[in-house]
């Protein structure tokens, strides 16, 4: 019966002709996991996955994880650690199968023990003693030694417990000195340190020591690969004289692979606050001066050396350093660094091997960080690369147009001197059709939209048409356009845009194409924009929102629902909305001319207390163009909230749209509507010199001369006077001057985070209601499933979700009864931390009023930094509020008592007449 019972279930993807719930499906799997027969065992283990799609609850896949672990036995048990870290029954059955005499129950339970041990404190507490004699006692192989030792590293739930077991792995290191145990007891020691934070300082002592004495390569790898991991984590706690017993180590070691370790190691240390204490003035000691150091001596000898890799380190540290110390005269270690980069370059450029370039990009990481921090090597090393470019590899050449853009970006001063050079060098590549040079096209294409830095000339628009004419796809002049777009030149990007419409095939492309096009024709017009000619700029502004009404109405028909490009069709929105408000503020200047004060404008004035009438209908405008503004602002403030996926670049480009919206509010308010409490000390100079982008550059420069414009008017005339209305439209002319950036968000999505809510109860039909007696709470489980992309957490990960629960009230019963205020609304909020991307919570709401309520649950995230961002999504169900049947019968027999009473009334009403 059981097994008919199966095969029917099992019948197709629907689990079977008729439709069983959860729990129905869960037995009938249950069933022929329980079989006698080996194939309905397998085929009910192959249904799982199956299940798992079909019923997504957390509940139903820890119980089926459960009994797939009844057949699998402890090895399954051990992958449900995460899920059930603190199951009773599953913390026994490990250390039972421990005492196993089935030498695969027992490695099953070392692989579950060490799970739960990473995942459970009371599981780690309880099993910790259990290891201990385990691996210390006889009757032990030591291959299973071996294996139970790692377990130790997840003992780090409290110091009491990683004193411990730091102990236990001390005496294992003393007591049993061969290879393979000292390897696996100090990586294990490692680990633990790593992880508690604890004696982390003695235990890099003890690498260094193994690495210092130990004659064996095989241990001296594994210290090096242990201090690299502890550099990388816990930089701080370094000393000097750890450094200085590394680097005497990797002087007097022979072997260039160990010496490659070590200097991986000094050269992440080189990066960090550790480089500092090396160079630091210890109290009583007389700190090291940078030229005399064995770690500069070693880095100097290492520069030149014939291994890449030994070269790069070298070359890394003395950048490093170079850049770290604030001391003067660094002049020769500065000329060392330069050289080695030189030499680095020019050997790994003509090398297209996978380990060459790897070597060029940490040498070109070194040029940009060298360029940055010393900015007066900067051109020294901007020519080499320009030279070398010439000569170089395809590959290379690609890195290096890469690192020239960098450096252009934090120095635009170096930008049109390289401009002639990679214009020569355009010319003359791009004689084939390869992967490479395709690349290579779009990298040196980049490059100079970088170094031209405003709009680009006609001989450099020609030479990149017939460039790309001759040799590119439409892949690489769409890629080309949109590095275009994000540089600013829109003139460029526009004809770009407009040559690849016919190659298209989909007609969502065509008008994603289309969309870009009138975009970057709407931002052309405002590049004919000039201060003091205020009737050319609403032309410039007019004949931009034509345009970009057009491409908003194309973008809106590229949209799918699989892509609705939410995000570019709000930025786009603003922007339109954005011009709008800037037009309308230079008409309202312009206002004070057409339409000055009347005479009697002080005499209203002074009879109204209001010292601003005198300015006549300007002043009313004024202030409802400063509350448009600030309504801008908050609409952007929301698109930023709303972009979790967003790169920083975008998020920054989107956080100055809000800066301009309040920068042009604030001259409002400053110089016409209230100029006595205007406050400049909050507007300072911000960040223009860490900008990180050309645009972002621009932008601070306008804002700073702005509000410096804006003081100065404020301190010396009274409002409103042709000076006022002036500086008001000279900011919106500086800051429209400024050409638009597009930023990577608006065409590519890195990171993709989605949250998918379940509430249970639901209704079978969304637009049903849920029945529920308005006496009772109504019990309400929000479930949800955190959903990623390809490369989940690449700029921010959720640290916890926001679940808001509200209710509203619809239609009203015909009875109206009087209710508590208190149990009229429900808004509730809870914050849950996702657990491996599943979490859920539940909410008690009310609902005494009888009627028909509408629950909206809308989640929002916060991410590690404790930044709220709204990602949604937003869901509604209905619920009915019913009157309880012992309410409703006291109600009716109150009724039914009062219907004598009122005839009786009736009749004496009727007797008196």
């Amino acid at each position: 019966m059981a097994s008919n019972s199966t095969k029917s279930f099992l019948a197709d993807a629907g689990y079977g002709e008729q439709e069983l719930d959860a729990n129905s499906a869960l037995m009938e799997l249950d069933k022929g996991l329980r079989s006698g027969k080996l194939g309905e065992q397998c085929e009910a283990v192959v249904r799982f996955p199956r299940l798992f799609q079909k019923y997504p609850f957390p509940i139903l896949i820890n119980s089926a994880f459960l009994k797939l672990a009844d057949v699998f036995r402890v090895g399954m048990l051990g992958s449900l650690a995460s899920i059930i870290p603190e199951r009773k029954n599953a913390h026994h059955s490990i250390r039972q199968s421990l005492d196993s005499h089935d030498n695969v129950e027992v490695e099953a339970a070392v692989f579950a023990a060490a799970n739960f041990s990473a995942q459970s404190k009371d599981f780690a507490v309880g099993i910790c003693n259990k290891i201990s004699e385990m691996i210390q006692g006889l009757a032990t192989p030591v291959d299973l030694k071996l294996k139970l030792i790692p377990i130790l590293q997840h003992m780090h739930h409290d110091a009491i417990l990683a004193s411990s077991a730091r102990q236990l792995l001390q005496q294992l290191v003393t007591s049993y000195p061969s290879t393979k145990m000292v390897i696996v007891s100090l990586h294990t020691f490692t680990l633990l340190a790593a992880s508690s934070l604890v004696d982390t300082p003695k235990q890099i002592q003890l690498l260094l020591q193994y690495l210092k004495n130990d004659p064996r390569k095989a241990v001296k790898r594994l210290a090096i690969q242990d201090l690299k991991l502890l550099a990388n984590k816990t930089p701080h706690t370094w000393s000097r004289e750890n450094i200085q017993a590394l680097c005497e180590c990797a002087l007097q070691t022979p072997y260039d692979s160990l010496k490659l370790g070590m200097l991986s190691v000094l050269s992440t240390l080189s990066g960090t606050i550790a480089i500092k204490h090396y160079f630091s003035i210890a109290s009583g000691n007389v700190g090291s001066s940078p030229r005399s150091s064995d770690l500069v001596r070693l880095a100097q000898e290492c520069c030149y050396h014939n291994n890449r890799g030994i070269a790069a380190h070298g070359v890394r540290v003395l950048t490093n350093i170079t850049v770290s110390c604030q001391e003067k005269d660094l002049l020769a270690l500065e000329q060392d660094a330069v050289f080695g980069l030189e030499s680095l370059l020019v050997l790994c450029s003509q090398d297209d091997s996978p380990g060459a370039q790897a070597t060029l990009k940490i040498a070109l990481n070194c040029m940009v960080k060298l360029a940055k921090g010393r900015p007066h090597l900067s051109q020294s090393v901007v020519e080499t690369l320009l030279t070398q470019l010439h000569s170089a590899q395809d590959a290379a050449r690609i890195l290096m147009c890469h690192c020239l853009a960098a450096i252009a970006m934090q120095l635009p001063v170096l930008g049109d001197g390289m401009l002639g050079d990679l214009m020569e060098l355009y010319k003359v590549i791009g004689r084939s059709a390869t992967d490479k040079q395709q690349e290579l096209l779009v990298s040196l294409a980049t490059v100079i939209f970088v170094a031209s830095q405003k709009a680009l000339s006609a001989e450099v628009k020609a030479v990149i048409k017939q460039q790309l004419e001759s040799v590119s796809n439409g892949w690489t002049v769409y890629r080309i356009a949109r590095q275009a777009s994000r540089m600013g030149n829109h003139d460029m990007a526009r004809e770009l845009y407009q040559s690849l419409l016919t190659q298209v095939a989909s007609e969502h492309f065509y008008f994603w194409l289309n969309s870009l096009k009138e975009f970057s024709h709407a931002e052309q017009c405002l590049t004919g924009l000039q201060e003091e000619n205020y009737s050319s700029a609403l032309s410039c502004i007019a004949e931009s929102l034509k345009f970009y009404h057009k491409g908003i109405a194309s973008l809106t028909a590229a949209s799918t629902p699989l892509n609705p490009l939410s995000f570019q069709c709000e930025f786009v929105k603003l922007r339109i909305d954005l011009l709008q408000a800037f037009s309308q503020l230079i008409c309202t200047c312009n206002s004070l001319k057409t339409s000055p004060p009347p005479a009697i404008a002080t005499t209203i004035a002074m009879t109204l207390g209001n010292d601003l009438q005198r300015c006549g209908r300007i002043s009313n405008q004024m202030k409802q163009s400063m509350e448009e503004f600030r309504s801008l602002a908050s609409r952007y403030g929301d698109l930023y909230q709303a972009s979790f996926d967003a790169d920083s670049a975008t998020l920054r480009n989107v956080e100055l749209q809000q800066q301009s919206c309040l920068l042009i509010s604030h001259a409002i308010e400053a110089l016409i509507l209230d100029p006595e409490s205007a406050s400049f000390q909050e507007y300072g100079s911000t960040g223009a010199a860490h900008a990180d982008s050309e645009y972002e550059r621009r932008m601070m420069s306008v804002y700073n001369h702005v509000l410096e414009e804006v003081e100065s008017l404020n301190r010396k005339y009274t409002p409103v006077s042709y000076m006022h209305t002036a500086c008001l439209c000279n900011a919106i002319i500086s800051l429209l001057k400024v050409p638009l950036s597009f930023q990577r968000y608006f065409f590519q999505k890195l990171q993709s985070t989605s949250i998918k809510l379940a509430l249970s109860p639901s209704p079978r039909n969304p637009a049903e209601p849920i029945a529920v007696q308005n006496n009772q709470q109504l019990a309400l489980k929000v479930e949800g499933v955190v959903q990623h992309g390809s490369k989940p957490g690449l700029f921010r990960k959720i640290q916890s979700v926001c679940l808001n629960v509200s209710s509203t009230l619809q239609s009203k019963s015909g009875q109206d009864y009087k209710i508590p205020i208190d149990n009229m609304t429900n808004e509730m909020e809870q914050r849950v931390e996702p657990h491996n991307d599943y979490f859920s919570t539940q909410f008690l709401l009310n609902f005494a009023i009888l009627g028909t309520h509408n629950i909206t649950v809308e989640s929002s995230v916060k991410d590690a930094n404790g930044i709220v961002w709204k990602t949604g999504p937003r869901t509604t169900i209905f619920v009915k509020s019913l009157e309880d049947p012992y309410s409703q019968q006291i109600r009716l027999q109150q009724q039914q008592a009062q219907q004598p009473l009122q005839q009786q009334q009736q009749r004496n009403a009727y007797s008196r007449f």
